[in-house]
């Protein structure tokens, strides 16, 4: 049974030769994708000399075109990095995992694909609601691997629309003003986050996947439609709206994120908890 929440992208057409989606990546999506992709790793500096990066991909639209970002980043030779594209396998049903391996060999990344049982523990422990638990699993068994992998650092695919739909549900679900930051430690701090798709709009990527004839999972999920939190798609739809109706909305929310003034909020905690 699909998770209907998870919105598939039909491509234009079939997929293109590698060498045109790369190029496409500095020409037709320069302005769009790629300056906004390097605007964030010299804004944030999430890139140093040395740094051995782990690219998690899902077989998402947003981690496939990290993963040839971090490609075409590579070509430049002022740059000493090394990366490679890392993936946990939750459960996938067979034709999707022939599908994402499909895409990676099309689209030239390397990936290590680990295979676990996420899907069938968490529809088991938490039958009535999954995605927490099964959210909270990928994430703790994906940052042991990477570090036992030797990386110090992980870079995941949240893009500009992640950012702004995050900071709403924790304000209207948490009761908490926080969102997705451009980098950030691990709990065991052995391990720095990094996102550098935060600039890039989710719209562009949809285009550049579509346009590439890129097929793209949704999400794979084998956990029954109704019982996964429907709160984000709540959240994306009414932007949307609003966005509709108000242009630049988006961008408003985005950049109070970065213009927080602490004389006019109740109170704030830092990571000290004071």
């Amino acid at each position: 049974m699909i998770n209907l929440h998870c919105d598939a992208i039909i491509p234009d057409g079939p997929m293109k030769e590698v060498s045109e989606i790369e190029k496409s990546i500095t020409t037709t999506y320069k302005k769009t994708i790629w300056s906004k992709f390097l605007k964030a790793v010299d804004d944030f500096e999430l890139v140093k000399d040395s740094d051995k990066i782990a690219i998690g991909v899902s077989g998402g639209k947003d981690s496939l075109l990290l993963a040839k970002l971090f490609h075409e980043l590579k070509k430049d030779r002022r740059r000493n990095f090394e990366f490679k594209a890392v993936s946990l396998n939750p459960g996938f049903r067979e034709e999707d995992l022939n599908n994402f391996k499909n895409n990676l060999e099309k689209l030239n990344i390397d990936c290590e694909i680990i295979t676990t049982n996420i899907w069938e523990v968490a529809n088991e422990k938490a039958k009535d609601y999954p995605c927490f638990l099964c959210a909270k699993m990928r994430r703790g068994i994906l940052y042991t691997k990477v570090e036992e992998m030797g990386f110090n650092k992980l870079t995941l695919g949240h893009h500009f629309d992640d950012v702004i739909e995050t900071t709403l549900i924790n304000m209207f679900y948490a009761g908490t003003l926080k969102t997705m930051t451009p980098k950030v430690s691990s709990t065991s701090g052995k391990l720095e986050l990094i996102r550098p798709l935060i600039y890039v709009k989710e719209s562009d990527i949809i285009d550049y996947t579509k346009t590439n004839g890129i097929r793209a999972m949704n999400c794979g999920c084998t956990i029954e439609a109704g019982k996964t939190s429907s709160k984000r798609k709540e959240i994306k739809n009414m932007l949307a709206e609003l966005e509709e109706k108000n242009p630049g909305i988006k961008q408003s929310v985005f950049n109070s994120m970065k213009n927080i003034n602490l004389d006019y909020v109740f109170g704030y905690t830092l990571k000290n908890g004071k």
